[in-house]
């Protein structure tokens, strides 16, 4: 007999059959009746979200993590507007990526296709259940969703409204599924359904992503954790550099984008150490700091081993002085996590260097971390940043959820 947790396995491939014949605008039709679906449940999105956001904050989870959790009713708004953006753009299911036609006359085609059931693994962050199933859904793929406890009534909600509104427009509602009321081992059984799950993609901390790497027999596309960096080279200059640094750190903390570790060229730190690091303590945020910089700005914290290397997701900032950009480079891959990293400069010798050598999945020049974002790239929302470098790399959009395959059309060929 089968299990319940099998049954949404079958159920999945079954839907992916269907999904994947399904016209680019019945797919539109159906992303427009999620948004419809969002603004009319709002109010009962948001209570829910109340109910596991009181919880969270009763069992002492970080400011930041609660920030991830908690839908407003604007956010709420914001996501049904995502949905609505993903209608849009273009459909990638179909599309040609090459082809030929052989001199014995076998014409060869290569098509866009999808990768058909998705799993994902994710934590307090009931926006990426909505996200990621819109985008699954115009890519033409399945979703099967462990979206952890810390969220289990707000995505509940979510998945029983976005199943809704699959079903008003011809679609089977396990074209998205949740497994949250599995719990933990539903999560490992979804590491381990090879042949049932096509992909799985991991969101969220860096132990929860290290986990599913390394335990899953089901092929991983990994998004990596934010270890951020930028580096203010010595011919920065202060209005730029403390806009950027402010705007990276403060804008939103616990996102994967955000600012972790400031880098500053012994040169320049006496001009601009004390207005950017006394800015950014005015917003709020702790400075831990090694002895140089502690010199210029003695309110810091000295920051000790762990500080390099570390994801606050909160307003906690490293700072350490550094007497090159070789030595900025070097300290980069050491700490990062190949997530995005960025240099402060107006010399551009210095900007080519730093883009040829530090090897992230997003290296900036002159611009806030905060632009690592599928929705700010155009690509709509995303499944997550990938730091790995087979397949995707960088924001994962439509076209990152996809496989191709090739069609061979012949007249009666036979090989020799």
């Amino acid at each position: 007999m089968t299990d319940a947790f099998q049954q949404i396995l079958d159920n999945a491939r079954d839907a992916s059959i269907v999904l994947a014949q399904t016209s680019t605008t019945v797919k539109n039709h159906s992303l427009e009746a999620i948004a419809r679906g969002l603004a009319s449940n709002s109010d009962h999105i948001v209570a829910a979200n109340r109910v596991d956001v009181d919880r969270a904050r009763a069992e002492g989870m970080a400011d930041g993590l609660l920030d991830r959790l908690e839908l407003t009713p604007a956010r709420v708004a914001g996501l049904a507007h995502a949905v609505r953006d993903i209608v849009a753009l273009p459909d990638p299911i179909g599309e040609v990526l090459g082809g030929s036609t052989l001199p014995n006359g076998l014409h060869l085609t290569q098509v866009r296709v999808p990768f058909g059931v998705v799993g994902a693994i994710y934590e307090a962050r009931p926006n990426v259940t909505v996200d990621l199933a819109a985008i699954l859904i115009k890519s033409g793929n399945v979703a099967v969703l462990r979206g952890g406890s810390a969220a289990e009534e707000t995505n509940t909600v979510l998945v029983e409204v976005i199943g809704s509104a699959l079903e008003s427009c011809g679609l089977p509602r396990t074209v998205v599924q949740t497994i949250d009321p599995f719990g933990r081992d539903g999560a490992t059984r979804l590491m381990n359904a090879r042949g049932f799950v096509d992909v799985l993609v991991p969101r969220g901390s860096a132990s929860l992503i290290s986990a599913v790497v390394h335990d899953s027999s089901v092929p991983v596309i990994e998004t990596g954790a934010g270890v951020v960096h930028i580096f203010l080279d010595a011919s920065a200059e202060l209005d730029m550099s403390s806009d950027i640094v402010h705007n990276s750190k403060t804008q939103r903390v616990g996102v994967c984008n955000a600012l972790e570790t400031l880098l500053v060229h012994r040169d320049s730190a006496p001009r601009l150490i004390p207005d950017i690091l006394r800015r950014l303590t005015e917003s709020g945020v702790t400075i831990h700091a090694d002895d140089a910089t502690r010199v210029i700005f003695p309110d810091a914290h000295p920051a000790t081993s762990k500080d390099w290397g570390h994801e606050y997701l909160s307003l906690d900032l490293a700072v350490k002085i550094v007497d090159s950009l070789q030595d900025a480079i070097e300290h980069i891959g050491v700490y990062s996590t190949h997530h995005t990293d960025a240099i402060i400069t107006n010399n551009m010798a210095n900007a080519e260097k730093f883009v040829a050598e530090v090897d992230s999945a997003v290296v900036m020049v002159n611009a806030s971390t905060r632009f690592t974002d599928g929705g700010e790239f155009g690509l709509g929302a995303e499944v997550g940043i990938s730091t790995q470098k087979l397949h995707a790399r960088g924001p994962m959009g439509l076209r990152e959820l996809t496989s191709s395959k090739w069609i061979v059309r012949g007249n009666g060929q036979w090989r020799e």
